[in-house]
C-alpha cells in the first residue's frame, strides 16, 4: 500500500491489519456451534470483537480513501489530459479524507488496547507529610470522585484507613465504565502538594505529598500464585451492611508472603465477595510489579517522558498558594525537573475538572506510543 502525503507509519498498518484479521477469527468463532454451546466463552469472544470493531470499521474506510488517493494520483500520470483534470480537482478532498481518517486510525488504535481494560483499582496513600499528607491523599480522594461521578463512572471504595484528623492514611478504590481507565492511567506516581496546613501556626508553607497507584484488574492474565506463599482469613468488617459487619467475619484478608503485600477488603457485604476482590486486587498488583520489571528492561534503551507509572516518581505539583496545578510531564519537562511542566488551574483541577489535564497526557502518551512502533 503506497503511502499518502502525509503518511501512516507501515508499522501501525501492520498492526491494524493484525486487529482485523483477529476480528475477522473472531466472527468465524462466533458461528461455531462448538463454542456457541460455550457460554462463557461466546462472552469473552463477543467482548473482544466488540473492542476491536470500532478501529477496524475506521481502518477498512482508510484502505477505500486511500485506494481512491492511488487512482487519482495514477490518472494525473495518464494520457487523458480531460480524466487528469478531473483528477487533478477531485485530490486535495480525497487527501483530506484519507488524512482525517489517519488520525482517527491513531487515536482508535490506542483506544482499543486502553479499553480492553473496564475495571481498575486506584489507590492513594499518604507519604511525607504526617498528617498533612493524610488530608492531601483525602484531597486527591476527593479530586478522582468527583471526576468520575461526572463522568459517570462507578466509583467504589474497598479499603480505607483514616487518621486522626480526618485524612487517609490509605484507601483503594475500584473504578468501573467505559473509558476510564484511558482517561486516568497516566495518574500513578508520586503527588505533591504545597500549602499551610491546618496546623501551621505560623502561616508557613509546607510541602507533603501522597502517591497513587493505578492497577487494572485484569481477570483473563495468568498470574501464577503458590498457594503455600498465600495467607489468608476472614476478618471483621466495618463498611455497608449495619451492625452485621462488625458482629461476624463478612471481611477477608491476605498476605502474599513473597513479597509481604497485604490487603484487607471488607467494604462489600459478603465475606465472598470480599474475598474474591481482595484476590483480583493481588493479582492486579503482581502484575503491576512484572509490568514495572519490564518497563525497566525498556527503558534501558528508550525514555518515555510519560515515567513507569512508578510511585516514588513525582508526576505533579499542587501549589495552593499560586492556585496552580502542575503537571511536570507537560511543556517538554520530564518528572524529575524541579520546574517546568503545564499549569492547571488548582480550584477546578480539585474541583474534579481534570479534562484539559487528561486531555494533554492522552496526546503525549499517543505520539510517544506511535514513535515506538
Amino acid at each position: 500500500m503506497s503511502q499518502t502525503a502525509t503518511s501512516i507509519p507501515q508499522a501501525l498498518i501492520a498492526r491494524l491489519q493484525q486487529m482485523a484479521d483477529r476480528q475477522a477469527d473472531l466472527q468465524q468463532m462466533m458461528n461455531d456451534p462448538a463454542i456457541l454451546a460455550n457460554s462463557q466463552r461466546i462472552v469473552a469472544i463477543a467482548r473482544e470483537a466488540g473492542q476491536l470493531t470500532p478501529v477496524v470499521s475506521v481502518f477498512e474506510q482508510y484502505k477505500k480513501a486511500q485506494a481512491e488517493v492511488d487512482d487519482l494520483r495514477n490518472l494525473l500520470d495518464g494520457t487523458d489530459k480531460e480524466m487528469a483534470e478531473l483528477a487533478q480537482a477531485d485530490l486535495p478532498a480525497a487527501e483530506a479524507r484519507a488524512q482525517d481518517l489517519i488520525e482517527q486510525l491513531k487515536d482508535q488504535f490506542l483506544a482499543a488496547e486502553d479499553n480492553a481494560v473496564d475495571s481498575f483499582f486506584l489507590e492513594i496513600r499518604a507519604g511525607t507529610g504526617g498528617e498533612e499528607a493524610a488530608l492531601f491523599a483525602r484531597n486527591l480522594y476527593e479530586m478522582y470522585r468527583r471526576y468520575c461521578e461526572k463522568s459517570g463512572w462507578r466509583f467504589e471504595v474497598q479499603d480505607l484507613s483514616t487518621a486522626d484528623m480526618g485524612g487517609f492514611k490509605e484507601v483503594i478504590i475500584n473504578v468501573r465504565g467505559q473509558g476510564a481507565y484511558r482517561r486516568l492511567q497516566y495518574e500513578s506516581g508520586g503527588h505533591r502538594v504545597q500549602r499551610v496546613p491546618e496546623t501551621e501556626a505560623q502561616g508557613r508553607i509546607h510541602t507533603s505529598a501522597a502517591t497513587v497507584a493505578v492497577l487494572p484488574e485484569l481477570p483473563d492474565v495468568s498470574i501464577n500464585i503458590d498457594p503455600k506463599d498465600i495467607e489468608e482469613s476472614g476478618c471483621r468488617g466495618g463498611g455497608p451492611g449495619g451492625q452485621n459487619v462488625n458482629k461476624v467475619e463478612t471481611g477477608w484478608f491476605i498476605r502474599y508472603k513473597p513479597t509481604g503485600l497485604t490487603f484487607k477488603i471488607t467494604e462489600l457485604r459478603s465475606q465472598g465477595q470480599n474475598k474474591e476482590r481482595a484476590w483480583s486486587l493481588l493479582r492486579a498488583k503482581l502484575f503491576e510489579l512484572e509490568q514495572q520489571k519490564q518497563h525497566a528492561a525498556v527503558s534501558a534503551s528508550r525514555k518515555s517522558m510519560m515515567g513507569s507509572g512508578d510511585r516514588s516518581q513525582r508526576i505533579r505539583t499542587y501549589n495552593f498558594p499560586q492556585n496552580r496545578c502542575t503537571d511536570h510531564r507537560l511543556g517538554g519537562q520530564n518528572a524529575e525537573a524541579e520546574s517546568g511542566g503545564k499549569n492547571f488551574s488548582l480550584e477546578k483541577i480539585m474541583a474534579g475538572e481534570l479534562g484539559d489535564l487528561l486531555d494533554a497526557l492522552i496526546e503525549l502518551d499517543k505520539q510517544q506510543r506511535l514513535a515506538a512502533l
